[in-house]
């Protein structure tokens, strides 16, 4: 056996000796039947072998290069800043200076009269801004009240906190609405920043479009801002106005609303254009289809600012219109209030006099809630139950302007007795302006009729009252208030909502009577801003007229459903049940069903 194992070794080793090499190979295969009987199992027995040698390794030392590298492009942006004044832009006589008749500015001292460190406004840039240079142009802006400190621009009053940040707002701003409560100084902002644009070359043609009544009193507000401003008032015959809209003399160009109408042959692409359009009372375009709205879209412009303390009257919609004119679609009816709001949000600035007039005095509101006088009960009775019948009885034939009719029916009738002329209304308010008169003071009171506000008249002969609707001219509207201001017999001024709730300053009464509700309820809180507002020495008392268990009480539930969608936007806050004043609400008024199918709008 232990030759058979041999056998493979010794017979290697006798071919290696004939081949004559020996020594030189030695090969020990160390082979076993095992091995081949389960196939390549071979075992190494052997460790490797590791030689290491070492040797010096001599290098050449390194090279060095020299790379030329090129200088780095930098670039470099100069700035003009509104304090730099360029009096080129807006001519003067010589001789003459536009600030002769304001005071001088007097420094800003450090701290407020509170002891409160002076705060320091700075115009932020939009949220839509991108490039850093355009950036850097705002942020770089030195703070608006070292306009008043360094005396380069001089105001009659030193604007209030809250106005700064408007005009910071307003300056950055490509498309903007100013929406302050009635009352904050709208047109100051505005008229400052304009000025601001002006001196720095930001602008250099502005057109202001506001309604007619209240163009004297841009005219007046300009002269006293910003005098140094040549203004262009458009207005007269057809040549008259188109030299008006050529003459490139007066930077600001002031037009009324019924004057872009006649002429709209003026604008387009092709025709006149602006650096800054801004609408005054700017709901006045809410409806997108209407002439007006039209019109004013079509200005060739490259920014533009609504100013309007009512931005939603009575839907979302409204608001959509206003930025039509601002920003084409970026704005949609069917968005949700709060996300709405959230969309618009860096384009508004929406104030309240309660949050940032904290000197200003107290607006109380008091809800007269009356009864109707027997003789008016009856003849309120009649009128509903007779017209609701009517109304159930035209079936298809009902329209919304039926149902309107019998509401204004009903509310005159809540005001005076057609047949008696009793009025529980009436005899509460002379009651309350024996006492506004017996202590020398002065009240405003707002209807939406004239033939109301006549009836009104005859009975408050004795406390003199004035007229400020309609019927009165514009040219005598400024003496009628001039007299009531300077009168100390007169008392009372009775005032429609549509002439008497924009362009009028009455901060010197501290009463107000509604005698009857508008539909809208930022109808009349702008009533009521008229003395309400900067300026007022004392609390204004509002005392608002509502007869119970009649349709003026359940239109007061639509006013405050109004109020809640207001709210529900500028604050981004759920959206309220209801959005004001449906087609179903209307008809709901009087418990009648809404017909099936579309229902004929009003003629």
């Amino acid at each position: 056996m232990s030759e058979e194992r041999d056998a493979p070794r010794r017979s290697v080793r006798g071919v290696l000796a004939e081949a004559g090499r020996p020594e030189v190979v030695s090969v020990d295969l160390a082979l076993t039947a095992e091995s081949f009987a389960t196939g390549w199992q071979t075992a190494i027995t052997r460790s490797p072998k590791i030689s290491v040698e070492s040797s010096d390794v001599t290098l050449p030392p390194p090279r060095s290069f020299a790379v030329g590298v090129a200088g780095a492009p930098i670039r470099t942006f100069g700035f003009t800043f509104p304090e730099a004044a360029l009096q080129s832009a807006i001519p003067a006589q010589e001789g003459t200076s536009p600030f002769q008749h304001l005071p001088a500015s007097k420094p800003l001292a450090a701290n407020t009269a509170d002891g409160k460190p002076r705060r320091a406004t700075r115009i932020k840039p939009p949220g839509d801004i991108i490039k850093l240079e355009d950036r850097l142009y705002y942020l770089l802006q030195p703070p608006l009240e070292s306009l008043v400190a360094s005396g380069e621009m001089r105001f009659p009053f030193e604007p209030f906190p809250y106005q700064y940040q408007g005009i910071a707002f307003l300056y950055a701003r490509y498309s903007a609405v100013l929406a302050d409560e009635m009352g904050l100084g709208k047109t100051m902002q505005a008229i400052s920043t304009i000025r601001l644009l002006l001196r720095s070359g930001e602008v250099r043609r502005v057109l202001l479009i506001c309604p007619k009544p209240l163009v004297t009193n841009w005219r007046r507000e300009f002269n006293l801002w910003a005098p140094e401003i040549p203004l262009a008032i458009v207005e007269g015959d057809q040549n008259r106005r188109h030299w008006q809209w050529t003459n490139e003399a007066a930077p600001v160009k002031i037009a009324n609303y019924e004057l872009l109408l006649r002429d709209q042959e003026l604008f387009g692409d092709d025709g006149q254009r602006f650096d800054l359009v801004v609408l005054d009372e700017a709901q006045r375009i809410k409806n997108r289809s209407s002439s007006t709205s039209k019109v004013v879209r079509s200005i060739a412009r490259t920014r533009g600012w609504a100013l309007t303390g009512t931005p939603i009257e009575n839907s979302p919609e409204d608001l959509v219109g206003i930025f039509e004119f601002l920003s084409p679609g970026f704005l949609a009816a069917t968005m949700k209030p709060r996300r709405m709001g959230q969309a618009a949000g860096d384009h508004i600035l929406r104030r309240t006099k309660d949050a940032v007039l904290e000197d200003l005095p107290p607006k109380i509101i008091r809800d007269a809630e009356l009864s109707l006088s027997p003789q008016q009960y009856d003849t309120y009775r009649s009128a509903e139950d007779e017209g609701v019948i009517r109304l159930s009885e035209m079936g298809a034939e009902i329209s919304i302007q039926h149902v309107f009719e019998l509401v204004l029916r009903l509310k005159q009738i809540c005001n005076f007795d057609p047949a008696t002329g009793a009025s529980s209304k009436l005899e509460r308010m002379e009651a309350d302006l024996e006492e506004v008169a017996a202590s020398g003071q002065k009240a405003i009171v707002f209807s939406q009729w004239v033939e109301t506000l006549d009836r009104i008249k005859k009975r408050l002969g004795r406390f003199g009252p004035l007229e400020y609707h309609g019927r009165i001219p514009s040219r005598r509207r400024d003496q009628v208030i001039d007299e009531f201001k300077s009168n100390p017999d007169k008392h009372v001024l009775l005032m429609s909502y549509g002439a008497g709730s924009v362009g009028l300053n009455l901060q010197f009464c501290g009463y107000v009577f509604l005698f009857d509700r508008w539909w809208n309820p930022a109808v009349e809180d702008q009533a009521i801003n008229r003395a309400h507002r900067i300026g007022a020495s004392g609390p204004v008392v509002v005392t608002r007229m509502l007869t119970l268990d009649t349709i003026e009480e359940r239109i007061n539930q639509i006013l405050e459903e109004k109020r809640e969608l207001f709210a529900a936007i500028f604050s981004h806050a759920a959206a309220p049940s209801s959005a004001g004043l449906s087609q179903d609400e209307i008809f709901g008024l009087f418990n009648l069903r809404t017909p099936k199918g579309p229902v004929r709008a009003a003629a």
